[in-house]
């Protein structure tokens, strides 16, 4: 499978390590989340979404199943569905199977080998459907492959956009609006904000799955980057910042302990942490006049019966 188009910079390696010294070296130490997914994160992710305490998934697909076909008819035909984020395109196959004469499907993730296989398991599964994968940080701005053809509909499921700031939700729905092109439509999943009781075992599962997920970020680092992490000396830890309205997850330095990367030795205190991510949960009203701002409507909401998650269908305005 060679045809796929790469949006990754010759020089992503040393992106990695600038990003990653640029993060441990805040008061604040940070990772950025965008690099959880490797091959092996990506994998452990698609874990976390079949885990019994973990319920954006199945909700947002049991919104999907029970209004497929409404959706289908909104996005009407011809339709290039460009997804955000694909990893394995699992919520994509129940709106392949509702829409009809499809144009294409253009998945894009940072893992390549994730996004290729399921790239191929697609074409084997619909084999009809032309599948343009898309290698890179969807936060870059991109052109779409030159084959690729149809009328664009953003796809940004699992309530991605709460691992971004405002500013960076604006970045993002400027560049997709852009993308998209006048008269485009985007259906955009988002999590709501709900009980800490409900949310804090969404990412602290009692099988650790979350925990090796977070911890599997800085395998990642001492593999790719030369570096020395001792992972049984960092804890994983999930925190509800009510103020923010967000889960945090973090990386506990379980002792005293110096870490060495790219020539720089790095230095932890016991109980400090590495802020991994954010899953922001929001109202529909917070998100409003983010998506008014960057050339978009909100049309359509459907939500499940305890509203814990909304599925939103945007128009380009």
């Amino acid at each position: 499978m060679d045809d796929v188009f790469e949006l990754a910079a010759p020089e992503a390696q040393a992106i990695f390590l600038r990003d990653v010294l640029d993060g441990l070296s805040r008061a604040q130490r940070t990772l950025p989340c965008q690099y959880f997914y490797d091959a092996a994160g990506s994998d452990l992710f698609e874990q976390i979404t079949e885990l019994p305490e973990y319920y954006p998934t199945r909700t947002e697909t049991a919104i999907l199943r029970a209004h497929a076909e409404e959706i289908a008819s909104a996005l009407g035909q011809n339709v290039l569905m460009i997804e955000y984020g694909a990893g394995a395109s699992t919520k994509t196959r129940i709106l392949l199977d509702a829409l009809e004469d499809m144009a294409g499907y253009v998945p894009i993730d940072v893992s390549e080998e994730f996004l290729l296989h399921t790239a191929q398991v697609l074409r084997t599964d619909y084999p009809a459907l032309a599948v343009h994968p898309v290698v890179g940080d969807f936060m870059i701005r991109f052109g779409l492959p030159d084959d690729s053809q149809g009328q664009p509909v953003g796809f940004f499921p699992g309530s991605t956009i709460g691992n971004l700031s405002d500013s960076e939700i604006v970045q993002f729905m400027h560049a997709a609006r852009d993308l998209l092109g006048q008269a485009s439509q985007f259906i955009i999943g988002v999590d709501l904000s709900k009980d800490a009781s409900i949310l804090v075992p969404a990412y602290d599962d009692a099988a650790g799955v979350t925990a090796a997920f977070n911890l599997n970020l800085l395998a990642r680092i001492n593999r790719e980057l030369g570096s020395d992490f001792d992972l049984s000396a960092f804890a994983h830890r999930a925190i509800w910042n009510d103020t923010a309205s967000r889960i945090e997850m973090h990386l506990e330095s379980l002792r005293p302990q110096t870490v060495t990367l790219g020539g720089r030795s790095i230095t932890f205190e016991a109980g400090e942490t590495i802020h991994t991510e954010n899953s922001r949960k929001f109202t529909i009203d917070s998100l409003t006049p983010l998506f008014e701002q960057t050339g978009w409507t909100l049309n359509k909401t459907w939500l499940d019966e305890k509203h814990y998650f909304a599925v939103l269908l945007l128009s380009a305005i």
